[in-house]
């Protein structure tokens, strides 16, 4: 991780909510647990931050199939439990609530119903091998990440986009363990975090709506790698990483000009942007079953021009 003429910018965290007692499965063994956590029982692992447009923050509990919605005051609801793993989830800008979940594919929870219905969930009669995450488009397309166990011993994930109006195409399939991922501002390259390669792939979308020319962005180091990413308007990365107790921020030129600290556990596995001006960032450690949040107005005012 590079930096030019400044180290960069140490930024506080502090607990905005974390997963009451009452929902927490203390002592239980899952499957999930088995093959992603070595047989380590966990209470919950929560991930996929996203904000609604009446400020609620969803989030979802991987090994138990559970999405949870917290209020703005941090109290917590359980919206639904379902047979499944909801991994990513990202709230569409028509109030949908769309899920990556790694056993069934690409879903999306009926809030009204209170039911989970398929969006995709095989490609040519094929399973994915495992959905972590999805990005929207501003025009409707879903990009989403299709990881399952794959790493530097097996470069075989993919990267798909579920266009609009119903088309599938594979963006990339040598992914070393593809996990989060956004969109730039001017939606023009696509930024995906490779977990076992412990970077950020730089995904360059072609008119031909193909890809080119995709390397890594950044590269950083650790037991794990990037996880969640999110970008704010003036193209800053936000980078969970899930082993180093850290959120790491990139200009659009890749220096690295902030980290954010967890003030909780070391697993910082997905990021969201909320706050009424958009200057807070909230992330979720799973180790602890927490929501951080971090003041990042202060980006605009000391790192301006980064």
């Amino acid at each position: 991780m590079m930096y030019l003429d400044a180290p960069p910018r140490l930024i506080e965290t502090r607990v905005f909510s974390a997963m009451p007692d009452q929902f927490r499965r203390k002592g239980a063994r899952t499957a999930w647990a088995d093959a992603n956590r070595s047989g380590e029982p966990a209470d919950c692992f929560i991930e996929g931050p996203s904000f609604d447009a009446q400020g609620h923050l969803y989030v979802v509990d991987i090994p138990f199939g559970r999405i949870f919605r917290i209020a703005p005051d941090g109290a917590w609801s359980l919206v639904i439990e379902y047979d499944g793993w909801p991994n990513g989830l990202k709230v569409a800008p028509d109030g949908r609530v769309l899920v990556a979940d790694y056993m069934h594919g690409i879903m999306e929870f009926d809030v009204k119903a209170g039911r989970m219905q398929p969006v995709l969930t095989a490609r040519n009669s094929e399973s994915f091998k495992g959905c972590n995450d999805l990005h929207i488009a501003s025009n409707g397309d879903i990009y989403f990440t299709d990881q399952g166990q794959t790493g530097l011993h097996d470069p075989t994930g993919r990267v798909y986009r579920l266009s609009h109006e119903g088309w599938l195409d594979c963006l990339i399939d040598t992914g070393i363990s593809p996990n989060g991922l956004v969109l730039d501002p001017a939606e023009k390259v696509l930024l995906v975090a490779m977990t076992r390669d412990n970077a950020v792939w730089r995904v360059p979308l072609i008119k031909d709506g193909g890809v080119a020319k995709v390397g890594r962005f950044v590269s950083t180091f650790g037991a794990s790698g990037p996880d969640g990413l999110t970008m704010d308007k003036a193209g800053r990365l936000f980078v969970a990483h899930a082993s180093l107790g850290h959120v790491f921020v990139f200009a659009p030129n890749g220096e690295l000009v902030a980290r954010i600290k967890s003030c909780a556990g070391p697993t910082c596995t997905n990021v969201a942007i909320g706050g009424a001006n958009r200057d807070r960032l909230y992330i979720t450690e799973s180790a602890t079953g927490s929501v951080l949040v971090a003041d990042i107005g202060i980006l605009d005012s000391s790192l301006r021009g980064a």
